[in-house]
């Protein structure tokens, strides 16, 4: 994504907002200050329904209420979503980038790093981690988990747990990005929360796998398991019993890149 500089000595945020949301070529753009650094994220294109038709047919099919599609209509509805979240999460305690001007096709927010500096994902610490041994990426992973953990006690969930939707803040806190969706509006709250681990789990394991962690991470997977509510335990029992499919993929490059990971994430899973 692009950045802009520009020198503005003191900002007016909602005048910056209108002059930018709709004049930037895309659809994110970091703009640098001189004492902060600013995100504008504009509303894309609304999602088809039949994705979602397609999705809920694929989860009662292989009888995975988790796996049911979260609408993200996309457009102005996405960018209200988003906004809703980052408030209420920031109103929790939770690290978000804090809303700073809105309206109805977009809205300006406050980067979560230092000004001009950029803020890496836990997904991509964790892979630069990879030269530098197991226990660093473990290290790296647990504080992804501890993270979760953070917004469940709050009790809500997040909305695509992927390691690269956690960032880690300059002074090491890590924070969350990239809400619009809502699954907790759809789905019960045991269901988003288990949700979220499958989404880390899938996201980490490949690189905990490439950093020869894996089978250390597993006993320690199985320990966080055990800190969800029982009603988030018995749906990511029951999801993982039901995607057992997954172990069976072959160890073979020519199925692609999705399909391994989802392997690897079940060699973490599995009971």
């Amino acid at each position: 994504m692009p950045d802009t500089a520009l020198p503005t000595p003191s900002l007016d945020y909602d005048a910056f907002l209108q002059a930018h949301v709709h004049s930037q070529d895309y659809p994110v753009v970091r703009y640098v200050q001189p004492t902060e650094t600013l995100w504008i994220k504009r509303g894309g294109r609304s999602n088809p329904a039949w994705r979602y038709r397609l999705l809920g047919a694929l989860a009662r099919g292989l009888r995975v209420p988790v796996l049911a599609p979260v609408p993200n209509p996309g457009g102005r509805a996405a960018i209200a979503t988003e906004v809703a979240r980052l408030r209420d999460l920031a109103a929790r305690g939770l690290r978000v980038p804090t809303v700073l001007a809105t309206t109805e096709d977009g809205f300006l927010m406050r980067h979560l790093g230092a000004p001009g500096e950029n803020t890496p994902s836990l997904g991509n610490e964790m892979e630069q981690a990879i030269p530098r041994g197991s226990a660093a990426v473990l290290a790296l992973w647990k504080q992804g988990l501890q993270s979760i953990t953070k917004v469940h006690k709050t009790g809500t969930c997040l909305s695509q747990a992927f390691a690269r939707n956690l960032v880690r803040c300059p002074d090491g806190v890590i924070g969350y990005i990239d809400f619009e969706d809502d699954p907790a509006a759809t789905l019960p709250l045991p269901l988003c929360h288990a949700r979220d681990a499958l989404c880390f789990a899938h996201s980490t394991a490949w690189i905990l796998q490439s950093a020869d962690a894996l089978a250390t991470a597993r006993p320690q997977w199985k320990a966080w398991v055990q800190t969800l509510t029982p009603a988030a335990q018995q749906a990511l029992q029951d999801s993982v019993a039901r995607m057992a499919w997954a172990g069976r993929f072959p160890e073979s490059r020519k199925w692609g890149r999705d399909a391994q990971r989802i392997r690897i994430a079940w060699e973490l899973l599995k009971p």
